[in-house]
């Protein structure tokens, strides 16, 4: 069944139809719309569980609509730690996960894994790379160090001053969109429902339910998931503080691309360079604290262009199709939060992945129905339960 019901619809039902849409009942209701809501949506309702999802946004439109769908857990400060044990164990389980949802959803989902190139600059450290491949080498990730020569034969349209680069050829990318919009639709082949635009306002415990309250309808629910991004805390929950998540401003640029494409994903200290393969690419990204605000700005923009034009100079001949914001939910341990609430049984975390929503989204949705639909408790929970933050379990 599909709940898709326009606002305008509601308001104007009669007052029996708004009875009845105040007596909903769910076995799972996913709060919030993203790719992890969506990712743990399809998978609960593949499992046979009865979902509803609901956001106030629309499918995709918070962070997820700034994504560059990077699946690169050995860049970017997932070095060590917990993190990177999270994001290679994700990353091992794309290929099924793609092949899964391209099937339930009869969509196409852009897949590719064709490797990263981090490259190093005139104002790098000069061993930067080799630190991170001999890291990499003694964890036993195939990585090649490359010179400039090299470097510029695996990627021929980097700056002429690029001295050298880390090949890692496990890495890839999708298009974040058309993955959320296909994991919504394959959820709804498995008879999961989606409500938006719905705002969530209140979480109440309700007997052995949990009670989701909206701005026009109350739904009762065995478990909730609360998978709301940087919102999550906005989401009041009787008898529990709000979990910390914090926005932080991303803006991702979208160029039109003519003549060589890119090979791979392309990384320096200042931006990263995605080809999507149909005449594009994408450049990002800022990292901002700058509250709820989902401007894009001249300074965001600016800095972008000027680092990929330094990164690839060919960039220079790109057309401009647009800036995207999209606010990452941050915590103050730069870890996900997911697991169950340690003060409301029945409701569920999972929030809070900041930049890594798009490589986490198969774990994080594998955790979360283990948990839900066989009580089982994964070892990775350990890390990412909600008890760490205390009175905000």
């Amino acid at each position: 069944m599909l709940l898709h019901e326009p606002l305008d619809a509601r308001e104007t039902a009669s007052p029996a139809a708004r009875m009845n849409s105040m007596t909903q009942a769910r076995e799972v209701v996913v709060v919030g719309a993203g790719v992890i809501g969506c990712a743990v949506a399809y998978e609960l309702a593949r499992r046979g569980a009865d979902v509803l999802m609901m956001d106030p946004r629309g499918v995709g439109q918070g962070a997820t609509q700034a994504s560059a769908g990077m699946l690169t857990p050995y860049i970017e400060g997932y070095s060590h730690g917990p993190l990177l044990e999270l994001a290679v164990r994700s990353l091992a389980l794309y290929d099924q996960f793609i092949a899964d949802v391209r099937a339930d959803s009869d969509k196409p989902v852009p897949y590719e894994r064709t490797g990263s190139l981090e490259v190093s600059t005139p104002d790098d450290a000069s061993d930067r790379l080799s630190t991170v491949a001999k890291d990499l080498a003694a964890a036993h990730v195939p990585c090649t160090l490359l010179d400039a020569a090299a470097t510029h034969d695996a990627e021929p349209l980097v700056a002429p001053d690029v001295s050298g680069g880390l090949l890692i050829p496990e890495h890839g990318y999708l298009v974040a969109r058309d993955f959320t919009e296909a994991l919504v639709a394959a959820a709804a082949r498995r008879g999961a429902a989606t409500s938006s635009p719905t705002q969530v306002r209140r979480l109440a415990a309700a007997g052995r339910d949990l009670r989701v309250e909206t701005d026009d309808s109350t739904v009762a629910a065995r478990h909730v998931v609360l998978a709301a991004g940087c919102w999550s805390g906005r989401v009041a929950i009787e008898g529990v503080p709000p979990v910390p998540v914090r926005p932080v401003r991303g803006q991702l640029l979208h160029l039109a691309w003519t003549g060589q494409p890119l090979r791979r994903i392309i990384w320096s200290p200042r931006c990263y360079i995605v080809p999507l393969g149909a005449g594009s690419v994408l450049v990002g990204a800022t990292v901002e604290e700058a509250g709820f605000d989902e401007r894009a700005t001249v300074a965001g923009v600016r800095d972008l262009l000027d680092a990929a034009c330094e990164l690839v100079p060919h960039a220079w001949q790109a057309g401009f199709l647009g800036a995207r914001v999209g606010l990452r939910p941050g915590t103050p341990d730069a870890l996900p939060i997911v697991g169950s609430s340690g003060r409301m049984p029945g409701l569920v975390y999972a929030t809070g992945h900041y930049r890594n929503g798009v490589l986490l989204a198969p774990l994080t949705a594998k955790l979360v129905s283990d948990l839900v639909l066989d009580e089982r408790t994964d070892p990775a929970l350990a890390v990412t339960s909600p008890d760490r933050f205390g009175a905000a379990a």
